[in-house]
C-alpha cells in the first residue's frame, strides 16, 4: 500500500497502486503475444518488399503501455521501479533496433530472423515483473530460508 504522505498523484495512487504490478504483468505477457503477431506480420510484409514493413499497432501499444505504467510504478516503489524501468526501456530500445534490423534484412532479400535480442530483454523483464507480482506464492517458503 502506498503511504499517503508521499503519494505523488494523490487518490489515484491509493486506487491503482495495489493492482499496478498485476497490470504490468498482464502487459508483459501481452507484449510477448503482440511480439509474435508482429513478427508474423513482418514476414508477410517482407514478401511485398522492404518498404512495406511497418510497426504493428498492438505491439506498439503494449510496449508504450509498459513504458508508461513502469514509469508510474517508479513513483510508487522507487527501488523496484528503477530496476523495472531500466528493463522495460531496454526492451523498448531493443524493439526499436530489432525493427530496423528486420528492414535491413528485407532490403537485402534475406529471410527475417526472430528478434532475438528483444526476446532476451523481454524475458528478463517478464521474469522480474513476475517476481514482483507473484512473490506472495513463494513468500512462505522464502521466509523460512531467508
Amino acid at each position: 500500500m502506498v503511504d499517503p504522505s508521499v503519494a505523488i498523484f494523490g487518490p489515484l495512487d491509493t486506487l491503482v497502486a495495489p493492482y499496478l504490478e498485476y497490470a504490468i504483468l498482464a502487459l508483459a505477457v501481452l507484449n510477448f503475444v503482440s511480439r509474435r503477431i508482429a513478427h508474423a506480420q513482418h514476414v508477410t510484409q517482407a514478401a511485398d518488399g522492404p518498404e512495406a514493413l511497418s510497426r504493428h499497432w498492438f505491439h506498439s501499444f503494449t510496449t508504450w503501455g509498459l513504458v508508461i505504467t513502469t514509469l508510474y510504478y517508479l513513483t510508487l516503489h522507487h527501488h523496484a521501479g528503477m530496476v523495472l524501468s531500466v528493463l522495460v526501456l531496454g526492451v523498448f530500445f531493443a524493439d526499436f533496433f530489432e525493427f530496423e534490423a528486420r528492414k535491413v534484412e528485407a532490403r537485402d532479400g534475406r529471410s527475417l530472423e526472430r528478434p532475438k535480442g528483444a526476446l532476451v530483454a523481454a524475458t528478463f523483464m517478464l521474469l522480474y515483473v513476475a517476481y514482483l507480482s507473484l512473490f506472495f506464492i513463494v513468500k512462505p517458503l522464502w521466509t523460512q530460508v531467508v
